[in-house]
């Protein structure tokens, strides 16, 4: 990990902004950086930051570069079954912050070179499109006949995909309620 800091203070900071010259101004640059953080220390980081005075404007720019920060949930589980809460990966590919003189934060990210772009699974089992009618026109034919089959053979998995998703839902429902008797969908 990378961690870089620069405090400019004086008229070369003059560059950055009016207000640089008396304040200075910060820049940090944070690359390749990787971390796991529990939940409760984003909570409670809430009073260190909280301050009686209003304090100077100090201009800056935070650029955060190809980082990583995963958070874990540590809070006690409400069913003791449970596998607990999935950690949450934060992929920082390139962000920068900004404080100007009049104090706001200003958020702008960079693209990357390599933009992905997301498939959806319907793209990717994608079928010859045909026409399906109810009562076909004169001169339309509709579905041809060898079609048909396949259709009924999609239609009966569907079924049975549907029957296993009721009876998972169900079990669910009767182990929470194992828990919470008065638990309503």
């Amino acid at each position: 990990p990378e961690v870089c800091l620069r405090l400019e203070v004086g008229p070369n900071a003059a560059v950055h902004s009016p207000l640089a010259v008396q304040n200075g101004f910060l820049h940090m640059l944070v690359h390749s950086y990787t971390a796991e953080l529990f939940m409760s220390f984003l909570t409670n980081l809430g009073p260190f930051l909280e301050d009686e005075i209003i304090p100077e404007v100090i201009p800056m720019e935070i650029e955060v570069v190809d980082t990583k920060i995963t958070l874990k949930d540590d809070s006690p589980q409400v069913y003791p079954t449970s596998p607990g809460p999935v950690p949450i990966t934060l992929a920082v590919d390139h962000v920068i912050v900004k404080r100007r003189d009049d104090g706001v934060f200003y958020l702008t990210g960079k693209g990357s070179p390599k933009q992905e772009k997301p498939v959806s699974v319907l793209q990717e089992q994608k079928a010859p499109v045909e026409c399906v009618l109810a009562a076909p026109a004169a001169g339309t034919h509709g579905l041809q006949l060898k079609e048909v089959p396949e259709l009924q053979r999609e239609l009966q998995t569907m079924k049975i995909a549907l029957a296993e998703a009721n009876m998972d839902k169900a079990r669910l429902l009767q182990e929470i309620r194992k828990y919470n008797p008065l638990f309503q969908l």
